[in-house]
């Protein structure tokens, strides 16, 4: 709708202004107030003149020949056109929803793109902490909602299993030795693995001694030279792996690639030294890239040991990708203090391979705080992913336990409703904002959660459980259309969404819509009222408008709470 009135806008200033060129872009978009109308545009504004003027000149042209999807056009402020949908129009979209049941949303936005995108990034030898979680929701629903506007997406986790990381875990191992039988909980594999992470951590800062232990056995590492720190790593990099797994089914998330540093490193190292003289060059012993000529900073991508760092092997991890297929478009998810590190890599990736470099894009996510501020796995009080996840579920289950789900279905839907309050805590703001995690909040029923919005879903399709009439949304007459309104809406939101990578824009919309039907079930009758096939037909089309943007955004509907 928001490009035929666009089309309809151009074509008649085209004819009220002829030959003249707009100061301003001319939009059409959603007004902030319903009660404006239905979309607006901000046409007399952009064309010299009075804009009262100009918009009652562009009115007179639209009202010769009103469309048939549009019930009425007017002027606001100083010169914006409100459009109102017509209620033939709404209908329409009433039974389009419920034709297209899991498809209704979907869009061409991204048609016939291959996208690949990269995201979570846990480290073997380290806990999967909030830092994993948050890349993980937002890498997921951003995913989703490209596959909704006809994208084929890929996903990708790329997972550092070299690096001096492993080396402390591995010395944390070898001087922190737990005999842990393969019986035992992955859990407490993975608890271990962090603990030892922790100690080498704290060794590596307390002495030269122990710093060059770790240098060395991250050299092991690096070349496998040595067959008892093999044994630890190889257990280590296991336990990690399958336990991650674990994580990614509970929210919802399958990778089809996962790339390893030690995978890339060789071809990374090889990379840099290739373009010595060239794109890098020698510095105290190691060889870095000088950002400053791009106004950017220096960085080290070869270190004194003549190791590749993060960065060199992020060169050869772009590369690999687009060897997997010609990408139309590569996304990386990190959190946002890499930002700057990503501007450097890719600037001396574009010196390498600028076909490449062109079609990566790195986004950088805020922090997930708590009263204590940003956790560090290296001091020790890490919040992991599961803990959030477990913690946030005995909430629900102690909220829940008056429902009347059945006992062998609560798992799954408690299960549910923590992963969709986690998931719209995150989901709510821009990418790049904090967030500050609110148990109480992200739990509740009432509003402002992802269990409000799945309980909105349960609501509705509880109702058409109820009845075996066939809704029709024929039958409008004197009826409300603001549910109508709202829904009319769904598959342009779907589709800004995918192509500002912008999930909170569909949070917002599905909190509004929410709101309407809750308000339409709290002061309607539905269920055996004179209009209750058309009212049928607002709920289905609800709890199906509801489904799919909880799908979008990586969150399951469950059949009852």
């Amino acid at each position: 709708m928001q490009e035929k009135l666009l089309a309809l806008v151009a074509g008649v200033c085209e004819e009220v202004f002829p030959g003249v060129t707009p100061r301003k872009e001319v939009v059409v978009e959603r007004p902030s107030d319903m009660a404006h109308g239905d979309y607006a545009t901000n046409a007399a504004l952009a064309f010299s003149g009075n804009p009262k003027d100009n918009a009652d000149k562009i009115l007179s042209v639209i009202n010769k020949n009103l469309p048939d999807y549009l019930s009425g056009v007017s002027v606001a402020g100083p010169g914006f056109i409100n459009f109102t949908l017509s209620p033939k129009y709404l209908s329409e979209v009433l039974t389009s929803v419920i034709k297209e049941g899991p498809k209704f949303g979907h869009n061409p936005a991204f048609a016939g793109l291959n996208i690949l995108t990269e995201y979570t990034d846990p480290n073997p030898f380290k806990e999967f902490h909030i830092g994993h979680l948050m890349p993980n929701v937002i890498g997921e629903s951003i995913s989703r909602l490209l596959e909704c506007a006809g994208a084929r997406v890929e996903r990708m986790s790329y997972q550092g299993d070299v690096g001096l990381h492993i080396g402390k875990a591995v010395w944390g191992m070898i001087h922190n030795p737990q005999t842990i039988l393969d019986s035992e909980s992955l859990a407490k594999k993975t608890a271990y693995l962090g603990q030892s992470y922790v100690v080498g951590s704290k060794a590596y800062e307390e002495s030269e001694e122990n710093k060059k232990e770790i240098q060395e056995i991250n050299e092991k590492i690096f070349k496998r030279s040595d067959a008892e720190i093999n044994e630890l790593y190889d257990r280590g990099k296991r336990w990690s792996l399958e336990h991650f797994e674990e994580i990614y089914k509970i929210l919802g998330t399958a990778f089809d690639h996962y790339v390893f540093e030690s995978e890339v490193a060789g071809e990374g190292q090889r990379l840099v030294r290739a373009n010595l003289g060239k794109v890098f060059e020698e510095s105290d012993g190691a060889v870095v890239y000088k950002g400053e000529k791009n106004g950017l900073h220096t960085r080290v991508f070869l270190n004194k040991q003549g190791l590749p760092t993060y960065e060199a092997k992020d060169l050869a991890l772009a590369l690999y990708k687009f060897s997997l297929r010609e990408w139309d478009l590569s996304l990386t998810i990190t959190g946002k203090e890499q930002n700057d590190y990503f501007r450097v890599m890719l600037s001396a990736l574009s010196e390498i391979a600028p076909e490449v470099a062109g079609r990566i894009r790195h986004m950088g996510h805020g922090l997930l705080r708590f009263a204590t501020g940003k956790m560090s796995s290296r001091e020790g009080n890490v919040v992991t992913g599961e803990s959030l996840i477990n913690d946030t579920k005995e909430l629900v289950r102690q909220k829940m336990k008056e429902s009347e789900v059945p006992e062998d279905k609560r798992e799954e839907v408690e299960n549910m409703v923590a992963v969709a309050a986690i998931k719209f805590s995150i989901l709510k703001q821009g990418i790049g904002k904090d967030i500050i995690f609110d148990f109480d909040q992200s739990i509740s029923f009432e509003g402002d959660s992802g269990p409000y919005l799945q309980y909105t879903a349960v609501r509705a399709n509880s109702v058409l459980g109820k009845t075996s009439m066939v809704p029709d949304a024929r039958n409008s007459e004197g009826e409300s259309q603001t549910l109508a309104r709202f829904l009319a809406h769904f598959r342009d939101v779907m589709e800004r969404s995918a192509r500002e990578y912008a999930p909170q824009l569909l949070v917002t919309y599905l909190l509004e819509l929410a709101s309407a039907f809750n308000s339409f079930y709290a002061s309607n009758k539905i269920i055996g009222s004179e209009k209750e096939s058309y009212r049928l037909a607002l709920t289905k089309a609800v709890a199906i408008t509801m489904e799919n943007g909880l799908g979008a955004l990586g969150i399951k509907t469950p059949k009852v709470m």
